[in-house]
Order: C-alpha cells, then sequence, then structure tokens
C-alpha cells in the first residue's frame, strides 16, 4: 500500500458533482485489414495488457477518521465485464459523431468503489475505424505518467508474475500509519517554510529587475470572460490533427519553440472566440500550463507536477507580435517557476486537510463565477514517437484531455504522436454550444501564423485522420 501524495490528493478533493476530475485518451484503430476485430477479439488482446498496468488495480482506501491522505491498495485482479464497455457512434460515424459521444462519455463521474477507470470500445466508425476510449481519474496518473502507460500498453506483452497487496489492513494499521506519516510532515515543514520564502524572495527581486510589463497580465488576476462561470455538469469534447512537421516548421522560422507555437495559436484562437462571445479581447488572459516535475519514462502512476501561469496576448491583433510575447511571457512564467523552485507548491499540497478540503471545494464549485488564478488550462503533452499496433489494427490517432476545472469552462490539450499534433478541447455545456468552434479557431490561428511567417498557409491534410467535423 501506499499514500496519495499532495497533488493526488488535490485531484481527489477537488472533485465535485459539477468538476469531474478523469482525463480521457481516445485513440482510433484502423482495422480494416484484420479479419475478425470485434470486441471479443479486443477483450481478449487488451485483459494481459490492462492487467499489467498495476495503475488499473489500485483501489482507494480510505483512512478512519479522515486522519490522513487515502492509501492505494493494489488488487489481485480486475472485473473486466464492469470496466470494459461497448459502445456505438451516430451515423455517419465521422469526427463529430466521435466527439459527441466522447463528451456523453466524459459527462459522468467515476464510481470510486472501483479502481478508477473505464475503457470503452467504440463501434460505427467510418473506414474501417474502431475508436478505444480509455477514461481514467487524474488521482491515478498526471500527463506524463499517463503516456507512459499507454506506451507500456502498446509493447509487446510481458510475462513477469503478477503482485498485489494482501489487502486494505487493519484500523489500527491505517490508523499507526497515518500518525507516522504526519509527524514525517511536520519534520518537513520548517525547511519547506526556509525555501518557500527564499522561492518568494527571488522570485520578487527579478520581478522587481525586469520592471513592468504593461502588456502583460497581472499575476493572479485573470479577467472575466464568457471562459469563466460556475462549470456545469455536463462536457461537450472536440478534436482536430495537425501535421508535426508543420509546426516545428513555424517554430523554427520564427525562432520560438514548439511550445510557444501552441500557446500563441491558443491566444489567436481564444481571441476569435472572445471577439465572438464576449463583444471584446482588451485583456490579456492567464494561462494555467502544467510543468511535470519527474518526467521520467519508468514512472507510470502518480501526479508530480505543477503549473506555470504565463500571460495570453489574446488582446494583440498582430499574429507575430502575439508570437513573439507569447515567447517573453512564457521566459518568465519558465524563470519564475524555476526561481519559486519546481517543488515548493507540490510539498505545499500534502498539508490539505483531509476532513476538510473535499467540502471547501465543492463549496467553491458551486460558487465561483472565474478562476482564481487563471483564466483556463493549456496543456502540451509529449505523447509515443513510433505507430502503435494492436492486434494488427494501426492506431491512426491518439488524442488527450484533461479536465475542466472550477471557474474555468474550457481545457486545451496537445498532444504528440508520431507525426502529428493532436488538438482536444473539452468544456462544460455552458461554455460552448459547439466545442468545434474552438478547434477550428485553432486551426484558422494556426493558419495565420504560418501566413504571417511567409510559410504555405494551407494546412496539409494529415492522412490517416478522420476527415474534420463540418
Amino acid at each position: 500500500m501506499k499514500r496519495l501524495n499532495g497533488v493526488d490528493a488535490l485531484m481527489l478533493y477537488s472533485e465535485t458533482p459539477e468538476i469531474h476530475m478523469h482525463t480521457l485518451k481516445v485513440g482510433i484503430l484502423d482495422v480494416s485489414g484484420v479479419d475478425g476485430f470485434d470486441f471479443e477479439m479486443f477483450r481478449r488482446v487488451a485483459y494481459p495488457r490492462l492487467m499489467r498496468l498495476s495503475a488499473l488495480r489500485y483501489q482507494l482506501v480510505d483512512i478512519p477518521l479522515r486522519l490522513h491522505h487515502p492509501m492505494w491498495c493494489e488488487n489481485p485482479d480486475l472485473d473486466l465485464d464492469y470496466h470494459l464497455r461497448r459502445a456505438r457512434v451516430d451515423p455517419p460515424g465521422g469526427r463529430r459523431e466521435l466527439d459527441d459521444l466522447v463528451g456523453e462519455i466524459a459527462s459522468t463521474p467515476l464510481d470510486r468503489g472501483h479502481p478508477l477507470w473505464e475503457m470503452y470500445f467504440v463501434e460505427g466508425l467510418t473506414g474501417g475505424r474502431i475508436a478505444i476510449v480509455h477514461k481514467v481519474h487524474h488521482v491515478l496518473a498526471d500527463g506524463v505518467a499517463s503516456a507512459n502507460q499507454l506506451a507500456k500498453a502498446l509493447a509487446p506483452e510481458d510475462t513477469t508474475p503478477l503482485t498485489g497487496d494482501d489487502g486494505p489492513g487493519t484500523r489500527a494499521h491505517l490508523l499507526g500509519s497515518a500518525v507516522r506519516d504526519h509527524a514525517d510532515l511536520i519534520r518537513r515543514m520548517p525547511r519547506l517554510l526556509a525555501e518557500t520564502g527564499a522561492g518568494v524572495s527571488r522570485v520578487r527581486r527579478r520581478a522587481a529587475e525586469r520592471g513592468r510589463h504593461p502588456e502583460m497580465a497581472r499575476s493572479f488576476a485573470p479577467p472575466q470572460t464568457f471562459l469563466n462561470h460556475v462549470v456545469s455538469p455536463g462536457r461537450r469534447f472536440a478534436t482536430a490533427p495537425l501535421l508535426l512537421p508543420e509546426v516545428k516548421e513555424t517554430a523554427r522560422a520564427l525562432g520560438v519553440t514548439l511550445n510557444d507555437i501552441v500557446l500563441a495559436t491558443a491566444a489567436g484562437a481564444l481571441r476569435t472566440l472572445l471577439l465572438r462571445h464576449d463583444g471584446a479581447a482588451d485583456e490579456p488572459l492567464i494561462a494555467g500550463v502544467p510543468v511535470c516535475t519527474n518526467p521520467s519514462p519508468d514512472r507510470l502512476t502518480g501526479n508530480e507536477f505543477t503549473y506555470m501561469m504565463p500571460s495570453l496576448p489574446v488582446h494583440i491583433d498582430d499574429p507575430l507580435q502575439r508570437v513573439e510575447l507569447t515567447a517573453v511571457a512564457t521566459e518568465i512564467a519558465k524563470e519564475n517557476h524555476r526561481l519559486l523552485g519546481p517543488t515548493v507548491l507540490p510539498a505545499w499540497m500534502a498539508y490539505l486537510p483531509p476532513a476538510l478540503a473535499p467540502r471547501f471545494f465543492r463549496m467553491q464549485a458551486r460558487r465561483m463565477q472565474s478562476g482564481a488564478v487563471m483564466n483556463l488550462t493549456i496543456s502540451n503533452v509529449a505523447g509515443p514517437r513510433e505507430r502503435g499496433d494492436l492486434a494488427g489494427g494501426a492506431i491512426t490517432e491518439i488524442y488527450s484531455v484533461g479536465p475542466v476545472v472550477t471557474g474555468s469552462g474550457l481545457n486545451i490539450t496537445v498532444w504528440s504522436y508520431v507525426d502529428q499534433l493532436a488538438i482536444s478541447v473539452l468544456t462544460d455545456d455552458r461554455t460552448l454550444d459547439d466545442p468545434h468552434e474552438a478547434t477550428d479557431a485553432m486551426l484558422a490561428a494556426f493558419a495565420e501564423i504560418r501566413r504571417a511567417a511567409g510559410l504555405r498557409d494551407e494546412l496539409a491534410p494529415v492522412a490517416a485522420a478522420l476527415p474534420l467535423a463540418h
């Protein structure tokens, strides 16, 4: 057994009836050349691979009196009939129909009485395709751990004997372990206070050296927008692919990073949406960008990340100025993150009070009309570099998205896979009637950047992908 770390606990406690803290992975397979590829065949192939992912056998164990964060107990077996489900998209079985189904899947929370994941085998797609939708609670894995899980699931079958825990332990054992872990937290408190104070001082000194940046958002002061409101339980989902070589070419031509291009593209798209829905885009937004603190390829579970919060120049009309200002804002956010200390904020999460935190987050979810420190979440995660194969079916596309959070009805997640950059958008059902507004705006904003950079602005189609939604 092992205890949830502080960020894991945050992912658990911040879940409310309105805020579902699961993530989604959507894999599209071309099985047109595989005879007999059906649900039963997938089940036979998937079972041993899923069993090898120990996190998928983790069960939450609450601590008596809520004296500490819950622990994980590893089950020796899986009830595959519960976790593996069958679904079908509506005709004609294109991207929009699949995205609509994923939105429905995303709209319900996971049952904590079982290991916290579900997997859907989706039939009815055009062109001899099927989709696999993996819905997993964020408490189990962050973006990097999820990517590593996916790589392991696609690897050749492992024959190592399975292990499991003897059981959740007695009440006395759970209480004793909680007391010992609390004593350890108390011992670490003075050092953490000193590290936090030193980090805050470094950030303040560097901010004074930089001087004012009036063109950037003030820290911890996100403006009110149509994105920011009390979030509803319903979810809507949309996807669109880009060619990764085109994105890299654009970054090289402008002398910025790929992540800068992703954020500048998001800023351009958000400008379009703000002008359409708010009638103005005259203030920069604040993005919450997850930053991994343990990128090990061997890490398959847990949350080891924090946030940096760059300003998004949605108020800038010129696309090249937008890219330039995005790059500056991102560099400042990275430097502040480094100066504060990448592990300081995650370390404080260990001190969340288990008896009070869930109640506090439920109250927030029902009342908060805006994000406390950011307008929306934007993630950029490196996925598998080699094309996956499952029982002869080629995995042609992979999409990933994290949850929407309190006061913010939009999450944009970009996931690279082989030669693709896969854009996923998750909203609640109050933010956008059609989330493809956001993916269409992302494609248009990227084409605008390329045109301004003197590159070919007609985006090349992703040959193996489902046609774009119309």
